[in-house]
């Protein structure tokens, strides 16, 4: 198996031209670079490079070390970058890569590599510094420098120092403090999720499930639908409770939107499942249980609201009206509230564990085949 060790370079040229390949051409590299600027990031980029081969050679395993470079503007050097992995892929045939970076402007480029060769892993190199105040002074420059840092940093805080004092003069201080640090904590959330790029990879995903027909496009629409209705549900059930406490108004939002959010997760994971079924031939267990598992946690959810809200009197005992069938006259049955939330427990663990046995059932032969696969390389060894 052989491992391609690769460091991104995006900011200057090296000196020579790239690729470089070879633990000697990157040591020599290392060393050019290090004696034209000690201070420079991308020397301690290259020697993680030459750490991480040598331990994957210490490890038995083939390593091939190589230092990608790039200049221009996006464009140019995204290209570039494209090319010289094209001609390190041809020519070493690895089958997966470890990539350095040292910046989150390189680790722009790790989806290039990633497009080309499957990537197990990204380390991101930091520089430990002394914590004194010439070193603060100096990574206080490095974060200035960092056009993504700036942007990510410095404009919102610029945007709420801009507009505390225009809301100052429509509304009191309280509304204005509570207005800038709704703004920045939703922001924060916003980056700090990673729904930026989510959103970013959004339209490009839809794009591929609409080409490759998968199942899932459709459910996950119909899931996000009946969501919808579950919250509009819930929210028609809180407003039709007055005169409760709130935590009674959440169990009755929770009693009204479960079983539309039950649905939901139901058609999503369903659709995930259908996916995997089409795409392999065998199914793994984790999708397979996925579907029993959202129904169990609906049945339960269900269950407590509705055990709350007995208590509280919102909802009367559940009760059986008498029927005559005939030969066998029923006479109607009232649950208590304990009787009917060990009830719903009861049935979500059997569907749990029904889902759990299903799914064992699934994956079982992947297992067995796993661990005959162990004895089998166990043997090969000590042989």
């Amino acid at each position: 198996m052989t491992t391609l060790v690769v460091c991104l370079d995006r900011s200057e040229h090296l000196g020579v031209d790239p690729p470089v390949v070879g633990w000697e051409a990157v040591q020599s590299l290392v060393t050019d670079a290090g004696v034209a600027d000690p201070e420079d990031s991308r020397v301690n980029c290259m020697l993680e490079t030459l750490r991480i081969a040598r331990d994957l050679r210490d490890e038995n395993e083939e390593a091939v070390v190589a230092v990608i470079s790039a200049r221009g503007d996006s464009v140019t050097s995204d290209r570039a970058v494209a090319r010289q992995t094209d001609e390190l892929v041809a020519e070493y045939e690895p089958e997966s890569a470890i990539v350095v970076v040292d910046s989150a402007e390189d680790e722009r480029l790790v989806p290039i590599v990633e497009s080309r060769i499957k990537v197990d892993a990204v380390d991101r190199v930091v520089v430990r510094q002394a914590r004194d105040i010439e070193s603060t002074y100096y990574l206080l420059k490095q974060f200035l420098a960092d056009e993504e840092l700036r942007k990510t940093v410095l404009v919102p805080v610029g945007i709420a120092l801009l507009a505390f004092p225009a809301l100052l003069l429509l509304a009191d201080t309280d509304v204005a403090t509570a207005a800038i640090a709704t703004v920045i904590g939703a922001f924060f959330l916003y980056k700090g999720l990673g729904i930026d790029t989510f959103l970013a990879r959004l339209p490009g995903d839809i794009r591929d499930a609409f080409y490759s027909g998968q199942v899932s496009l459709v459910t996950y629409v119909v899931a996000s639908g009946l969501a919808l209705i579950g919250v509009f549900a819930g929210a028609i059930g809180v407003s039709s409770t007055g005169g409760q406490p709130p935590f009674i108004l959440g169990m009755r939002f929770a009693f009204d939107s479960i079983p539309w959010l039950t649905a939901a997760a139901l058609a999503a994971s369903t659709g995930r499942l259908l996916d995997e079924i089409i795409r392999e031939e065998r199914v793994r267990g984790a999708y397979v249980n996925l579907p029993f598992g959202a129904v169990a946690v609906g049945l339960v959810v269900r269950g407590f609201s509705a055990y709350f809200l007995e208590l509280a009197n919102v909802f009367e005992p559940f009760t059986v009206r008498p029927m005559d069938l005939g030969p066998v006259v029923f006479e109607g049955l009232s649950l208590e509230p304990r009787v009917r939330l060990a009830l719903f427990i009861f049935t979500g663990i059997l569907v749990s564990l029904t889902g759990v046995r299903v799914a064992a059932y699934v994956s079982g032969p992947d297992i067995e085949e796993g661990v005959e696969e162990e004895i089998e390389d166990d043997v090969a060894e000590r042989q």
